[in-house]
């Protein structure tokens, strides 16, 4: 019968022998490239990149999240919150709206604008859904 020291060693050492064993077998890397001066051609500068694309979630030409969309009504998503299932969903909080959430990508005042839960889709701002997250 083994005793708990022998255990204790026997699992403090197997892992390490592992290790090393997989170190031993692996092929070494390989050799680097021979470090050479290569001196680059004058050119004109660079243009500056332009800004980067807005996310297409975004996108005012994006396609409105429809309310009976499978994660839209997994999340309770409505259009309106006054029709929020405040039964269903206790953490409603009244005056909640897709434009006060975290979550929410439209500037203020946008009737519409992405958001991070529905990429690619827009919800309305007067919507509503159970992830909604106060605006810091």
């Amino acid at each position: 019968m083994l005793s708990i020291h022998t255990r204790r060693r026997f699992i403090e050492v197997v892992p390490l022998a592992g290790i090393t064993v997989l170190a031993a077998c692996s092929p070494p890397p390989p050799p680097k490239p021979a470090a050479e001066t290569i001196t680059p051609p004058t050119a004109a500068p660079q243009p500056a990149p332009s800004a980067s694309p807005a996310p297409a979630s975004v996108s005012a030409t994006a396609p409105r999240l429809d309310e009976k969309d499978p994660q839209a009504m997994a999340l309770g998503y409505v259009e309106d919150t006054a029709r929020a299932d405040k039964v269903k969903f206790s953490n409603y909080i009244n005056g909640s709206q897709c434009s006060g959430c975290a979550l929410y990508q439209g500037k203020a005042g946008d009737a519409i604008g992405g958001c991070t839960l529905f990429p690619g889709k827009n919800v309305k701002a007067q919507g509503w859904c159970s992830a909604w997250a106060k605006k810091a």
